[in-house]
Order: structure tokens, then sequence, then C-alpha cells
């Protein structure tokens, strides 16, 4: 039967010479042009079958003469045999693809962690610009962000709309006093902590303060401006004003901090006598006993806002106000923000003003359904030319995402339309927009509405 020492000495013997000297196996072999032969042999009765895989690093050309030399034995041993090429392969091309696709792999794997990375960073710094989530603390359900139950500094203030415009400005760490009976919750949330007093810049400040410091260990005192409220105050004076309230040498005193008195002595002088007249208490808005509250007993209207108490009702709730829209930096400047709007004429609740009678009313009927998705949200909402919503972005990315957004063409936003908006929105084809109130913009073709012309109303 045949071997495979056999196959390998008639390729060998068979060859030598047929090319000439320098075509032998033997001396490409020396010079290792050819490497070593392996054979694999399968007997089937008198017939045996195998192959001869030969590796060779020469050109095409030398590899094709041999293989056709090896074609030509007709003998191995005493027995009869063919050969036949099966196949050149390139091995280096082989090697080159499986090094491609590792390589490919590779750096698949590398753009899909740092695309990971750059969400899980854009992701945070996204986290950090929103403002905080409001929440209750204690049995009485005291207004307050979240950040005060492991803050390290907790910021006291007079109500629940204070807590909301420090949420706006950042500060999640303030809770409402509500009242100028101090809750023993307040006590004791501040025990072991280092404690800031926020109050607004009048004499029932002045009152509350006095209350505070008898029951709360107060580190730092700071005032609203003299005859305003924290309520009334921007996100940027709110800022201005805790700026240096975390610093390690603040005082510890705070009956040593000077109270700012009320701009007008005249205003002081009926406050007291109306408190005289009352027989036994003030009238102030603070006081859980005597004071009206401001936040817990419903509402109030001044300078054309109004705080809404919601506890009960799970959050923010009801229209926004118009102190939680002076927040709203990305759009309103304090000065522009502080310019006085124009008369509307009063609108029936539920229908829309006669500035957006002519308005379809399919229109209207989306703006409805979409104001409850992004009321309190900071948010807005672009719809096309079927009313299907085709982005909803955060208000303070609205303007750079208006371009992208194919078929635009209504725009409705939790914020204040200004006339930077309105000729973002005129670029990118917009037709319509609508918010909680104008400032400053200019008659366009684009219609301008606010959610009062369209029938939204608390």
């Amino acid at each position: 039967m045949v071997e495979k020492a056999d196959i390998i000495g008639a390729i060998f013997g068979q060859t030598e010479g047929l090319l000439g000297p320098e075509m032998n196996l033997n001396e490409l072999q020396k010079v290792s042009k050819v490497g070593r032969i392996e054979v694999n042999v399968e007997t089937k009765g008198n017939v045996a079958k195998g192959d001869a895989l030969i590796p060779m690093s020469t050109d095409i050309s030398t590899a094709a003469l041999i293989a056709a030399a090896i074609e030509s034995i007709d003998k191995v041993g005493p027995f009869q045999a063919k050969f036949q090429l099966m196949g050149i392969d390139d091995i280096r091309a082989i090697k080159k693809k499986v090094i491609v696709d590792r390589a490919k792999k590779i750096v698949q794997d590398w753009a899909t962690k740092t695309i990971s990375e750059g969400e899980e960073m854009l992701k945070d710094v996204y986290d950090a610009s929103k403002p905080g989530k409001l929440t209750s603390y204690g049995k009485a359900q005291l207004a307050c962000g979240t950040g005060v139950f492991d803050a390290e500094w907790i910021i006291l203030v007079e109500g629940r709309a204070d807590v909301i415009n420090l949420l706006r400005a950042g500060y999640d760490n303030a809770i409402a006093i509500e009242g100028a009976k101090i809750d023993e919750t307040v006590v004791k949330l501040t025990e072991g902590k280092k404690v800031i007093a926020f109050l607004d810049g009048d004499r029932a400040g002045d009152l509350i303060l006095k209350e505070l410091a008898g029951v709360v260990k107060i580190d730092k005192v700071l005032r609203a401006p003299p005859g305003r409220e924290v309520e009334e105050c921007t996100p940027l004076e709110v800022a201005e004003i805790l700026k240096d309230a975390y610093s390690t040498d603040v005082a510890t005193r705070p009956q040593q901090q000077e109270f700012p008195p009320v701009q007008q002595e005249e205003r002081r002088h009926e406050r007291r006598d109306r408190d005289d007249r009352g027989g036994g208490g003030y009238r102030d808005r603070r006081d859980r006993g005597g004071y009206g509250r401001r936040d817990r007993g419903g509402y109030r209207d001044r300078g054309g806002y109004r705080d809404r108490d919601d506890r009960g009702g799970g959050g923010y709730g009801g229209r926004r106000d118009d102190y939680q829209d002076r927040g709203r930096e990305e759009y309103s400047s304090p000065a522009a923000s502080a310019q006085e709007e124009p008369a509307q004429a009063p609108v029936t609740p539920g229908q829309p003003s006669a500035l957006a009678a002519n308005d379809a009313p399919e229109l209207l009927t989306a703006i409805r359904d979409v104001y409850p998705q992004i009321n309190e949200t900071l948010e807005a909402v672009i719809l096309d030319g079927s009313m299907k919503q085709l982005l909803k972005v955060p208000v303070s990315e609205v303007i750079k995402r208006l371009d992208s957004a194919e078929g635009a063409k209504y725009l409705v936003i939790d914020g204040i339309v200004t006339q930077r908006l309105v000729e973002a929105a005129d670029k990118a084809g917009i037709e319509y927009v609508v918010g909680h109130r104008t400032t400053g913009v200019k008659p366009s073709d684009i219609k301008v509405r606010t959610f009062g012309d369209v029938g939204i109303t608390n």
C-alpha cells in the first residue's frame, strides 16, 4: 500500500531536473522558498486517496510551474497515480483579511466605549442644569427641595414659592417654615447641620427671624432686597445673595446681623397701627396662628401673578406663575422680564381670545392636549403640520434644536416667548408659537400667542 513517504518521494524525485536546477524542490527548501510538505492519505480497498499541502513563498509564476510539474507525476512507487491541483491560496491575503476584520472590531469596541462615556458626561452635565424637584417634609408637609435630606447646609425660607424660586436658581436644599410658628420637624431637620435663614426684606421677615432665632441655631442670615420678597428675586439675584453663604467663616450669632429696614417709614407705621387695632395679634401673612399664610391658605394676587398651594395635589400643579417665568434666563434677561406687559382683554375661561379667534380649531385642540405634558417641566414641544409631535426638548435647547426639526410648523413652550426665540423659529419655518407670556416681541409673519389667548386658564 502507498505510504506518505512514498508520495513525498515521488514529488521530489519525479520533479527533480524537470524545470531546471533552480526549480528543484530540494534547492528551494534550502533557501526557504518551499516549506515542509504535509501529506494526508486515506486508503479504501485497493485505492488510496489523499492531499498534499506545499507551502511556498515564491511568485505566482513559479508556484504555477511547480504545481504543473507535480500534476505530471504518474507513479507512486509501483502504483499508477494521478495528481490534480485543487487550488492556490494566498495566505498573506487571508491573513490581511483576518487582521482588517480584527482591527474593525477593535475600533468598533473603542467607539462604543467612547460614545457611552460621552453620553454619560452629557447626561451628568444636563442633570446638573435641570431644576431640582419639589417635595415635602414631616407631618406638616413642609415644602422643600430634595437636597435637604442629605445636604450639609439647610436654607430656611418663608413659603413654598420661595422654595420653588430657589430651585430655579439651582438650590435644592431649601425648606419652607410656613409661618412664624416654627414646626418641630424643622428643628429636628436642622440638628447637626449648618443653617442659612433666607428671609424677605420686609417687617414680616424681621418678626419671623426673631421667632426663628429662638428655636434654631442659625449660622448665616440673608435677606432679600429691602421691601422685596424672596420669591420676587430673579435666579441671578438669588445666586448673588447666596454666593458667599457657604464660606467656612460665616457668622455664628445671627442676632449680630443688621436687619434691612423697610424702605418707606410710612408703611411701617401703617402696619403697626393695623397690628394694634387687631387686638393681640399681627395680621401679617405668615403667622400660622395669627398671620395670614401666603401659601397654604389658598392664593393671593400680587403684581400680576399668584402663588397657589398644591399640597395634596402631588406636585406643582396649576398654571405657571410669573415669578416662575422669571427663572427662565435662557430667553429673558432680568431687564426684559421687568418690562411691563401690555394689558390684554379678559378671556372667558376655556374660550380663545379675540386674537386667537380665527386660529384653526384643531390647532387650539392640539395645544390644549400638549399643555398638561409640558406645564411645570421647562420643556418645549415642536409639532408638524398634522399636529404630530416631532421633538420634545428642554427650554434651554429649543433654539439650537429648531433647525433639526424638519417639517416643524408649531412651537409650544413652557416659558416666555422672546424676540430671539421668534427670529429662530422664523428661520426654522415655524408658523405659530405659544407660551406663557411674551416680552419684547415685534410684529412678524409668525403668529405669537399665550396660553391665555388660546383659552387655557387656571
